[in-house]
């Protein structure tokens, strides 16, 4: 029985790590009183996106206090209450 379910939860996490995808953008602007960002980004596979240029909400709005305008980040990215929200975000 343990090892059943220890397989279930490793499978199970494995499926959420593959989910999880980084991916490179450019920030080309910042708006601090919406906590969004909006970026120039390659591919976003797990939300069906082609590269392009479009504005996230972010989880975490203290991320906007590291990043400026023309910085190079990586970052992963769900849709979160219905909207794509970013949920890690790394400067290069």
């Amino acid at each position: 029985m343990f090892t059943a379910v220890t397989g279930v939860l490793l499978g199970l996490g494995l499926a959420v790590s593959a989910l999880a995808q980084t991916v490179d953008g450019e920030v080309k602007k910042i708006d601090l009183d919406a906590a969004k960002i909006t970026l120039k980004h390659g591919e976003i596979k797990n939300l069906d996106l082609p590269a392009m240029q479009m504005s996230f909400r972010v989880s975490n709005p203290a991320w906007l206090s590291s990043v400026q305008v023309g910085d190079k980040v990586k970052f992963s990215a769900d849709k979160v209450g219905g909207q794509f929200t970013i949920t890690a975000l790394e400067k290069k």
